[in-house]
């Protein structure tokens, strides 16, 4: 959930004019008779990529979805007439306080149901609505067929056109891939993995309940997360301060950085990713934060935590620490060692 700004030394910013373009930043340094450009994202990209796609990630197909893709949501707030103030202003009111009364989708509501509320930083949310409203967003591979479906021809949005539809990757992409940072990769990999976990968990709520969503992290959470390390080459725990599971329990360098995250979270900051490096091992570590939809099973006992879900929790996990969270508490953190 955090941008990587990248600062390039020997080179003094002196303005930065934000314009709808797929380039956030262009700076270019003359040397001699040849130029060089440097362009950076928008910020907003990495924050909506980092915090949004865990639900509405433009990957998932039509039947596996949790929510709707993005650039659904920007389709339900955009019109011809509206401005980008009143865009931006529109969407974070309601990421601050969802309800169905302020809700523009209320088919996603009976779909997959009212959003749970999440804190961000007010700059965040506002990054990522900007963002949308100026840059054209990645669709799902289905999603052309499915709004003609829906609601006949699409209407023509704001954005350039260019990296809209995913449809594989050029060999620029592939390269840019190639070349990911560490903190980059980690957080590709624990945003794959808690989506792939957040998949099956919602499929389970919105099924059969609760209490199935809790036989299933009992039995099928750490073999998929397994799976996820198979995949992506990498080895990948959640650890925690106060473990459901004793094998999650953190160790004593984990819970210094569980308090950091704990700090940066009061405080209103957006999280900053930890990054160690020994040998040839790079150590990547980001916090788990809770939202309302957590605390069905992580909460109060007798509030949020109802006593037939407290009761099964205890017979699966009789030593059970990991309750009485409060919305945008941490409740630990993503631990993934990559190969360097």
């Amino acid at each position: 959930m955090n941008m990587f700004l990248t600062f390039l030394s020997g080179l003094l910013l002196v303005s930065c004019n934000m314009k709808r373009s797929n380039e956030y930043l262009a700076i270019t340094e003359e040397r001699g008779s040849s130029e060089i450009r440097i362009t950076q994202d928008h910020p907003g990209k990495k924050l909506m990529e980092n915090n949004c796609y865990v639900c509405h990630s433009p990957k998932a197909t039509e039947e596996n979805m949790i929510a709707p893709p993005m650039v659904a949501v920007k389709m339900h707030y955009l019109s011809e007439e509206i401005s980008k103030e009143d865009f931006v202003n529109e969407l974070v009111s309601f990421l601050k306080n969802p309800s169905e009364e302020t809700s523009k989708m209320p088919g996603a509501i009976k779909k997959f149901g009212l959003m749970p509320y999440q804190f961000y930083p007010e700059n965040t949310l506002t990054q990522i609505a900007a963002y949308m409203f100026e840059h054209e967003i990645e669709e799902p591979e289905w999603f052309d067929d499915h709004y003609s479906k829906m609601h006949g021809d699409r209407p023509k949005m704001k954005g350039r056109r260019g990296q809209g539809k995913g449809r594989g990757m050029g060999r620029n992409q592939t390269d840019k891939a190639q070349q990911l940072s560490i903190e980059e990769r980690g957080m590709q990999i624990a945003q794959a993995t808690k989506a792939e976990l957040g998949k099956n968990l919602m499929g389970q709520i919105q099924k059969n309940g609760v209490i199935a969503a809790l036989d299933f992290c009992n039995i099928q959470a750490m073999p998929l997360t397994d799976s996820m390390s198979v995949v992506h080459k990498a080895h990948i725990k959640r650890v925690s301060d106060k473990p459901r599971n004793p094998k999650n329990q953190a160790n004593a360098m984990e819970l210094t950085y569980i308090q950091t995250f704990k700090n940066q979270v009061a405080a209103g900051e957006e999280p900053t990713p930890i990054v160690t490096t020994m040998g040839d091992k790079a150590e990547f570590y980001y916090p788990i934060v809770t939202n309302s939809m957590c605390l069905k099973c992580h909460g109060t006992p007798e509030k949020e935590l109802e006593s037939l879900t407290l009761s099964n929790i205890l017979k699966h996990y009789p030593n059970d620490k990991a309750m009485g969270y409060g919305e945008n508490d941490v409740r630990g953190i993503w631990s993934i060692e990559i190969s360097r």
